[in-house]
């Protein structure tokens, strides 16, 4: 299974993301635009995992106990050389000591941490090769908009299942941030 560990969004930043996407969305543009079910902070990308590893790793995020983690959303931006649209989250430090808790508690089920620092962000488009729409898209954008701030009460693990339309994810955990 495919597996990795994220923080999901409130509604109100669903919704304002979901007004921002149909609001800047061409039929035209050949982007591929991600759907809202699959929006989330990704706080460690686990790839392929055997049963006994995901045992593992939902004891180990079990044994976790923080409170609820600030969120806060900045703005629109593009990772160009990937071809990608995001809406970025701010690294706050509760952000990052949950982050670092996690690839802490996964590697003691023999995942590393990536090597590149945690960059939070929220995949809008991938653009599959449309430089050109990915330009187009950048002159529509305007002002960059204010979004609602939140408290993530939870983390979860998604199992992630590839398929021609994209992606689509399941919960198979969820861990409580209540700091009890």
């Amino acid at each position: 299974m495919r597996l990795f560990v994220g923080i999901p969004l409130a509604a109100a930043v669903i919704d304002e993301l979901s007004a921002i996407s149909r609001r800047l969305q061409s039929g035209a543009d050949g982007l591929r635009w991600t759907a809202s079910a699959t929006w989330h902070i990704t706080l460690q990308f686990l790839g392929e995992t055997s049963r006994e590893q995901s045992e593992c790793v939902v004891a180990r995020l079990r044994e976790l106990h923080l409170p609820p983690v600030p969120v806060r959303l900045e703005g629109l931006g593009f990772f160009d050389r990937a071809g990608v649209f995001f809406a970025g989250v701010k690294v706050s430090h509760e952000l990052l000591l949950l982050q670092e808790r996690v690839t802490a508690a996964t590697a003691l089920c023999g995942f590393a941490s990536e090597a590149r620092p945690f960059q939070p962000h929220l995949t809008l488009v991938r653009s599959k090769g449309r430089r050109q729409g990915l330009s187009e898209l950048k002159a529509r954008i305007g002002r960059q908009p204010e979004f609602t701030r939140f408290a993530a009460r939870e983390f979860l693990l998604y199992e992630s299942f590839l398929g021609p339309g994209g992606s689509r994810y399941e919960i198979r955990a969820r861990f409580p941030l209540d700091g009890n």
